[in-house]
């Protein structure tokens, strides 16, 4: 017999994930209208945000495909992606255990579900975290790129409005609280040398590939500084 979940709606889990959904919404709204000035049709970015549902996967595919470079659209999604694994991982129990349930489910995870999820105690608050977030945030980006796609269309270029900053301005506030660690600001730093360090040299859009080395810093530097800990110890 199958258990009914019945968990009392969190009030201030919901105020936290309409904020991020309002958030998330501008910056669907900066991706519609980027696309369609980067000349691709309609119907494309509203497609990619039903079925794949990856906003820094889809800026960086629009960026690629607006370049010429298709293959390495598919590579760099499929790096950018690859962080989905562990997530999986590490919430599939918040899910669901059916298998229509788990598919929905797959389709939702993202970091933010992901992260309000971990962030409870409990089995049950953590499924409702993970639903509530993954939903809204569906709801509201898909929304925003609909009316970014309408926006983009019939102003012409988003950058006159400063809608071409939104992304970057949401994820600077995305990651400003990861930012406290320290090995978080050296692969940051890193990796932004490299991506401006390679913008002359590569085609559009490597360079933000490159820039994930930047990952390698952190790697080398966790066992120096856990030696350095223990020395101190």
């Amino acid at each position: 017999m199958r258990t009914a979940y019945r968990t009392e709606l969190d009030r201030g889990l919901l105020r936290d994930a309409l904020a991020i959904g309002a958030a998330a919404a501008m910056i669907g709204v900066s991706f519609g209208a980027i696309s369609v000035a980067q000349g691709m049709p309609a119907w494309l970015p509203t497609a990619m945000s039903l079925l794949i549902f990856a906003g820094g996967s889809q800026f960086l595919a629009v960026g690629m495909l607006a370049a010429g470079n298709p293959v390495a659209a598919i590579l760099g999604g499929l790096l950018v992606n690859v962080r989905h694994l562990p997530f999986g991982l590490a919430v599939g129990g918040a899910v669901g255990d059916r298998l229509l349930t788990r598919l929905v489910g797959a389709h939702l995870l993202i970091d933010e579900n992901t992260a309000f999820a971990l962030a409870q105690q409990g089995a049950d608050k953590r499924r409702q975290a993970y639903w509530m977030v993954g939903l809204i945030l569906f709801v509201t980006w898909n929304v925003g790129v609909a009316a970014g796609v309408l926006l983009g269309g019939a102003m012409g270029d988003p950058a006159t409005y400063g809608l071409d900053a939104a992304f970057p301005a949401g994820l600077l506030a995305l990651i400003l609280p990861a930012l406290r660690d320290r090995t978080t600001r050296t692969c940051a730093a890193v990796g932004a040398v490299i991506a401006v360090a390679t913008t002359p040299l590569l085609p559009s859009g490597l360079p933000v590939l490159a820039a994930l080395l930047g990952v390698a810093a952190g790697v080398i530097r966790t066992p120096f500084r856990d030696q350095a800990e223990e020395a101190v110890r």
